[in-house]
């Protein structure tokens, strides 16, 4: 096979926005091809669309001889691909080890125990992850984490490998290592191919074939050598500049000196800088002195307490130990005149999103209190100054990379601050970006005299720096001059005296650099089987991870719990202790009798009595009265002759209907009884009241929570199971781990049944406990069949589950999918399921909603089987409809489910 993928006439939009167009290309198989290029010039999308994980628009890709447009091919092409996509270990699973993860893997391409057992132990013993295999995956170093991701991706022995710039942010030791590893695996695995995405020159130029991009064109292509002689350049960088539209003119960045003052105070004086979280030190008795004006670059390791640093030098943290200081002064974190000299830009883009350029920048200039007058001068001034007037009105998420970075600087020093902290600002940025960025820093130190305080990965960047550290574990190891630095190291260039003093710091690579890595020879499974296999792999992952989160885990047992005890007691349409007060102008005997007929039961407690209409009105006003009597002089002696109606005033507070109408049928009632009393103690058979006695079914002591706590289980079970299924789907999108079932065979059914069922265990579990809580805590009486109400809650809540996962399909992050779920599951489980009214009595549209979701299916069966002493019979058709509810919400889920992005 020549080529590894061709493509012919390849387009691609997300909305107006072009982000490939009409490429043709044809990538030579067996080598190691680059794609390189600015920020957003479609090499993500180019990767995306041979590796089948986004949905084709326009054009032919064929990838290893197959026309992927057929959805047969790209299934069938999943176990001879491997996809990593942009950024660090973003396919890895946090919690889960290094074992579990590439178990997880295996798991995925179906493959048998004893097969995932050999593979995990040839490629962690090629690596040097062996000794780390029950380590955490989010408690790796960043080199660690692309061995991990190299290792997943090659769990199957791919014919292709496509990574989306799996260096960026790296270190260059750990860079290194990388592509030495990835070497000596095309070694030993024979013709395997490599398809890569990277924003670092020094790396492609140890590529075999090179494709250049530029505004969703291919403007450039050959080995590194061949584009070199094109635009006659001396370096793959110099020569990539010179090919972009402007490059020649913008090429370059000329660092020029400094001039010290010498008798002035120091900018930043950092004195044995400590910090510890627990047992772990960050950071590790850290000093140094950088003048005002100097550019001071930061390089170290990943993870060796750079932006740790950084953030006690802008008083984001505390030091444990040791004290820094600006300008001669002493910083503490609440110090806030000092972080009004301080411009911080934090390693990751961290402003709004929801907001355009000129609002952003707005925004910040309000908050570090501009004053309202100079205000506007300063934000024009600053998008003049950055170049910003084009995107002025953008949203920041449209921009590319370099752009986002810019806005960020720009915002950094809207404030005109003295001193300027930059986290790894250009990591991933492109290198017409970077340098244009570098030009606006090297003005600031040498036209402003703004003192800049950098880390970065890039060795040419750390060269324009005036001085640089070089950090590991904690510890800062050399100070100086880049060329000091790389004279006392011995060394050719500053990345070799870089990699010699991490080298000379870290035990060796316990990489076996020996061992034959040949494919694993194994018996292929069946089908089903595959297919058994790669469902399992979810639901045992999902399950390791709901187990290791505390949080999650909480919500799914106590979250029910919790719910049904407060809505259980908090919830109820009982009257009780109702407040009154009596006006007795009478005081016979006969009305003592009728003010002894409410304070004697407990749904009454007389207050002090009121003698005028303007007291009444304001105790029942402030709401401390709920009903008044007034008995009229002459009410005893009518009662008593009985020759006419007797008349008497009441007043309810109305302000709540259905408990003013509770407590005037207790009112009248206890009257109408009194009256006939009296009545039957004359003799007489009295004509003049109409007595009503009501007569209740199943709940005989018409206890609210008789009827509540069956109504609230389905209510729960609705809630809570629909919310974490949506979760478990959109955090895989948040996270980019939904990058491993569009890459590889999973079947979309496979992948949402292997979530569903951990959710489904747990919330049956959670519905035993709340029938605990209904027994032993509310006191309910339990009529009829309990196992057949444990019967139906499965149905029930695989329905939840999956309605849960429907939502997940049409929302992104997990907050919208939270208040998603819960809206549209809680409308239907409260006002249309029969909590409020029964069913049948409701209008035919509020019916018909009402029976379109479980809950109105599952309530009367609840309650049924705790008052109404339901068995299996009466609930079988029930049981069949919710069977129903949940293969149509699964195959809802199936079909909004994209197993390609657009």
């Amino acid at each position: 096979m020549e080529h590894v993928a061709e493509l012919t006439q390849v387009s691609h939009r997300y909305g107006a926005t072009a982000a490939l167009s009409e490429v043709s290309l044809q990538i030579p198989a067996g080598c190691m091809v680059g794609l390189i290029g600015p920020d957003g010039v479609g090499k993500s999308t180019l990767l995306g669309l041979i590796a089948g994980v986004r949905k084709q628009q326009a054009g032919r890709i064929c990838v290893l001889g197959q026309d992927i447009g057929s959805a047969r091919v790209r299934s069938e092409l999943g176990a001879r691909i491997a996809y990593m996509p942009q950024g660090l270990g973003r396919n890895l699973y946090p919690t889960l080890s290094v074992r579990e993860n590439l178990d997880f893997f295996g798991r995925l391409f179906g493959q048998k125990a004893e097969e995932r057992r050999a593979r995990i132990a040839m490629l962690t013993e090629a690596t040097g992850l062996a000794p780390f295999l029950d380590r955490p995956a989010g408690k790796l170093s960043g080199g660690m984490k692309q061995k991990l991701s190299l290792c997943s991706a090659l769990i199957h022995d791919p014919d292709l490998l496509i990574l989306d710039e799996p260096t960026t942010g790296v270190d260059p030791l750990s860079r290194r290592q990388f592509w030495d590893l990835i070497d000596r695996i095309r070694q030993h695995l024979g013709d395997m191919s490599v398809l890569v995405a990277t924003a670092y020159m020094e790396e492609a130029e140890r590529f075999d074939w090179l494709a250049a991009m530029n505004d969703g064109a291919v403007i450039a292509s050959g080995s590194p050598a061949e584009i070199r002689a094109q635009s006659a350049s001396a370096t793959l960088e110099e020569a990539f500049i010179k090919l972009l539209p402007g490059g020649p003119e913008e090429a370059g960045v000329t660092l020029r000196p400094r001039v010290a003052a010498p008798d002035a105070v120091p900018a930043i004086e950092a004195t044995g800088l400590t910090k510890r979280f627990g047992d772990f030190t960050a950071v590790d008795d850290v000093s140094f002195t950088i003048p005002e004006g100097e550019i001071f670059g930061f390089l170290g390791s990943n993870g060796c307490g750079k932006s740790t640093t950084m953030k006690m030098l802008t008083g984001l943290l505390e030091p444990s130990a040791g004290r820094s200081k600006l300008f001669g002064e002493e910083l503490a974190s609440s110090d806030m005149q000092a972080r009004q000299r301080i411009g911080y830009m934090s390693q990751s883009f961290s402003l709004y999103g929801e907001l355009t350029v000129r609002q952003n920048i707005e925004l910040h200039a309000k908050l570090y209190h501009i004053p309202a007058a100079r205000r506007a001068a300063r934000v024009a001034e600053v998008i003049d100054e950055f170049d910003l007037h084009d995107v002025a009105n953008a949203m920041p998420d449209d921009l590319p990379l370099g752009l986002r970075q810019r806005l960020q600087l720009a915002v950094a020093t809207i404030h005109e601050p003295r001193i300027l902290i930059l986290d790894e600002p250009t990591s991933g940025v492109d290198p017409l970006a970077r340098d244009g960025f570098w030009r606006k820093l090297i003005s600031l130190s040498r036209d402003r005299g703004v003192t800049i305080f950098i880390s970065t990965h890039f060795m040419n960047e750390a060269e324009r720096c005036d001085r640089i550290s070089l950090m590991h574990a904690g510890r800062v190891l050399e100070v100086g001059t880049p060329a000091e630095i790389v004279a006392r190291r011995e060394a050719a260039t500053l990345e070799e005296a870089f990699i010699g003093v991490l080298e000379h710091e870290l035990p060796p690579d316990p990489a076996n650099t020996d061992l034959p890595m040949a494919p694993v020879e194994a018996e292929a499974p069946g089908a089903i089987e595959r297919a058994f296999t790669r469902l399992w792999a979810y639901t045992w992952r999902e399950t390791l991870e709901l187990v290791r989160d505390p949080i999650r885990m909480f919500f799914a047992l106590m979250g029910p719990v919790i719910l049904m005890l407060t809505m259980g007691f908090g919830i109820s349409f009982d009257v009780d202790k109702l407040s009154f007060a009596v006006n007795d102008q009478d005081k016979s005997p006969e009305s003592r009798r009728l003010i002894e007929a409410f304070s004697s039961i407990r749904q009454f407690e007389r207050l002090d009595d009121f003698s005028t209409m303007a007291e009444l009105d304001r105790r029942m006003g402030e709401g401390g009265l709920t009903l008044a009597l007034e008995f009229p002089d002459g009410l005893g002696k009518a009662l008593h002759q009985g020759e006419e109606v007797p008349e008497l005033s009441i007043w309810i507070d109305g302000a709540m209907p259905f408990r003013a109408e509770t407590t005037r049928g207790y009112a009248l009632g206890l009257l109408n009884q009194a009256a006939q009393t009296m009545a039957a103690e004359r003799g007489e058979d009295s004509n003049t009241t109409l007595s009503i006695q009501s007569r209740f079914l199943y709940n005989q002591a018409f206890k609210s929570a008789y009827a509540m706590v069956p109504s609230m289980l389905m209510v729960i079970l609705m809630l809570i199971p629909a919310i974490m299924s949506a979760i478990s789907v959109v955090r895989e999108k948040e996270t980019g781990t939904i990058a491993n079932f569009r890459s590889t065979p999973v079947r979309r059914v496979e992948f949402l049944v292997g979530k569903q069922l951990p959710y489904v265990l747990v919330s049956w579990i959670a519905f035993w406990l709340l029938i605990a809580l209904a027994l032993y805590v509310f006191g309910l009486p339990l009529t009829g069949s309990l196992p057949a109400l444990a019967l139906l809650a499965l149905p029930f809540v695989l329905a939840t589950t999956g309605f849960g996962q429907v939502m997940s399909s049409f929302t992104r992050t997990q907050v919208s999918a939270v208040f998603a779920t819960a809206v549209i599951s809680i409308i239907p489980a409260v006002n249309f399921s029969g909590l409020i009214m029964p069913v049948s009595t409701l209008a035919p549209g509020a019916r018909l909603v009402g029976l379109s979701f479980p809950g109105a299916w599952f309530q009367p069966a609840s309650v049924g089987t705790f008052l109404k002493g339901f068995g299996l019979a009466d609930m079988a058709g029930t049981l069949v409809v919710l069977i129903a509810f949940g293969f149509a919400y699964l195959g809802l889920a199936v079909l909004a489910l994209r197993k390609q992005e657009p």
